[in-house]
C-alpha cells in the first residue's frame, strides 16, 4: 500500500493535466501568427476562433473515448496501432509524429529567442540566437529528466503566470473596444477568409493531444485524461475568442497586420501603455516556454515508448542519469539543431498538415474501435468528414499561395513511408503491439 501510494503522489493530477494542454495549445501560435489570422479573416477572427473550437470539440470526443480505454504514453499511435493494424502507414505516421515534435519544438525555440534577446536589449545575431536556445533548451530537458510531477508542477506554474497576463490584457482592454471594429463582415474576402483562418486556427487547439501523451503518468487516467482534453479545450477557447476582441477592437486591421507577431504587445497599449507592451512581451516569453516544456515531454514520451514498442531505433530507448531516457534527450537535441543551423518557417507550415492527417487517423481507428471503446459511430463519421475538409482547405490554400509547402508536405508523407519501409526491410522487425493487442485492449476494457 505505501509504495502505490508513493507512485500515485509522483503522478499528475487534473489540473496539472490540464496545464499541459492549455500550456501548448496557448503556445506561440496566439503570438507569432495572430496577425497573419487578422489579415485572412479581418473582424471575422472571433468566429473563426469559435469554429476551430468545434472542430477541436469534435476530435476531443474520439481521443476522450479512446484514451479512456488505451492507457498509454504513445498516445494517437497507440489508438492507430489498435485500430488500424500493423502495418507501414501506421509505421509512417509514427514517424511524422515524432518529427512534428521536433520542428515545433526548434519553433519554440526561435521564438522564445526572437522575443527575449529584444526585450533584455542584447543584439539578435546567430551567436546570440545560437546560445539562447541552447540554455533554453537545456533548462527544460534538465525539468523533464526529475520526472512527471516536476513537469506538471512547472508547468502549471508557468501558464498560472501566461494565463494572468492574458488576463490583464483582456482585463484592462475590454472598456477601450470599439463596437465597430469588432461587427461581423458577411460579405467580402474576409467572410470567405474565415473558413480558411478557421483552418489555420484549429492548429492552435492542437495541444490537446499531448495530455494522452503523459497518460500514464497521471492519476487516475480512465477519468481524468478525458475531463483534462475538454476542460483544457474549453479554458482556451475562452482565452481565445476574447483575446481576439480585445485585439481587433483597440487597433485598426492594418495596424494589427503590420505589428505581426507583437500584435498582442500592440494591442496593449492603448489601455496599458508602454507598461502593458513589456507585459505582454512577459507574456509571450511564458507562453512559449509552456509550450516548449510540453511538447518537448510529449516528444520524448513518444520516441522512448515506441522504442520500446519497436518502431523507433533501440538506441532511443536506452536510459540515462536521473532515470530519464535518451530519448528525451535526442529529441531535444534534434529540435536544437533544427532551430541553429534551418530555416524551418515552411517546415512549420508542413507540422500543421501532419497534425491534421494524425486527426484523421485517430478517428478512423474510433471507427474501427467503437464497439469495444464505446461512441457513436454518426459522431465520428461526422468528425471525419468534417476535418477531411478541412485538412483540404488547407491543402488547396497552401498549393494556390505556397506550392513549395504543398509539395514538402507531399514530399514528407512519401518519404516517412519509404523510411519505413527500408527500416522495417532492414531490421525484419515490426510492431510487436499487434501480437498481443487485441487481447491487451480487451483486458483493458474488462477492467
Amino acid at each position: 500500500m505505501i509504495g502505490s501510494d508513493s507512485i500515485s503522489e509522483k503522478k499528475m493530477g487534473l489540473v496539472e493535466a490540464v496545464s499541459i494542454g492549455v500550456g501548448t495549445m496557448i503556445g506561440a501560435s496566439i503570438f507569432t501568427v495572430f496577425g497573419v489570422g487578422v489579415k485572412i479573416a479581418g473582424p471575422n477572427l472571433p468566429i473563426a476562433f469559435m469554429i476551430s473550437s468545434f472542430l477541436a470539440f469534435v476530435v476531443a470526443y474520439s481521443y476522450s473515448k479512446l484514451s479512456a480505454r488505451i492507457v498509454s504514453n504513445a498516445g494517437p499511435i497507440e489508438y492507430m496501432i489498435k485500430g488500424l493494424g500493423d502495418n507501414i502507414g501506421t509505421g509512417a505516421m509514427s514517424i511524422l509524429i515524432l518529427l512534428s515534435y521536433i520542428v515545433s519544438i526548434s519553433l519554440f525555440l526561435k521564438g522564445f529567442a526572437g522575443y527575449f534577446l529584444p526585450f533584455v536589449g542584447i543584439k539578435t545575431n546567430f551567436f546570440s540566437m545560437a546560445l539562447t536556445e541552447s540554455v533554453v533548451i537545456s533548462v527544460f530537458i534538465v525539468l523533464n529528466f526529475f520526472g512527471s510531477k516536476v513537469v506538471g508542477r512547472s508547468e502549471l506554474f508557468i501558464v498560472g503566470g501566461k494565463v494572468l497576463v492574458l488576463g490583464l490584457l483582456i482585463t484592462a482592454g475590454i472598456w477601450f473596444v470599439d463596437p465597430g471594429r469588432v461587427q461581423p463582415v458577411v460579405s467580402g474576402n474576409y467572410s470567405t477568409g474565415v473558413f480558411f483562418a478557421a483552418s489555420v486556427f484549429f492548429l492552435s487547439y492542437m495541444g490537446f493531444g499531448l495530455i494522452t501523451n503523459a497518460s500514464e503518468n497521471i492519476k487516475d487516467p480512465k477519468k481524468n485524461v478525458p475531463r483534462a482534453i475538454f476542460l483544457s479545450i474549453a479554458i482556451v477557447t475562452v482565452i481565445y475568442i476574447l483575446v481576439s476582441v480585445v485585439v481587433i477592437g483597440n487597433l485598426p486591421l492594418n495596424e494589427i497586420i503590420s505589428a505581426k507577431e507583437n500584435a498582442l504587445a500592440e494591442a496593449a497599449r492603448p489601455s496599458l501603455g508602454g507598461f502593458g507592451f513589456i507585459i505582454l512581451s512577459i507574456g509571450a516569453l511564458f507562453s512559449i516556454s509552456s509550450a516548449l516544456n510540453a511538447t518537448l515531454y510529449g516528444g520524448a514520451n513518444i520516441s522512448y515508448t515506441l522504442a520500446k514498442e519497436g518502431e523507433l531505433p533501440e538506441f532511443f530507448e536506452r536510459k540515462v542519469w536521473f532515470r530519464s531516457t535518451e530519448g528525451l534527450f535526442i529529441v531535444g537535441s534534434l529540435g536544437l539543431l533544427l532551430a541553429i543551423f534551418l530555416n524551418i518557417e515552411s517546415i512549420a507550415s508542413v507540422t500543421s498538415a501532419i497534425f491534421m492527417s494524425i486527426y484523421i487517423f485517430v478517428l478512423l481507428s474510433h471507427y474501427r474501435l467503437v464497439d469495444r471503446v464505446g461512441g457513436k459511430k454518426w459522431i465520428i463519421i461526422f468528425g471525419l468528414v468534417v476535418i477531411s475538409a478541412t485538412f483540404v482547405v488547407l491543402m488547396y490554400n497552401q498549393f494556390t499561395q505556397n506550392p513549395m509547402v504543398f509539395f514538402s508536405i507531399i514530399l514528407m508523407f512519401l518519404l516517412s513511408l519509404l523510411l519505413e519501409g527500408i527500416y522495417r526491410k532492414l531490421t525484419k522487425r515490426g510492431f510487436p503491439l499487434l501480437a498481443r493487442g487485441l487481447e491487451e485492449l480487451k483486458e483493458k476494457i474488462e477492467r
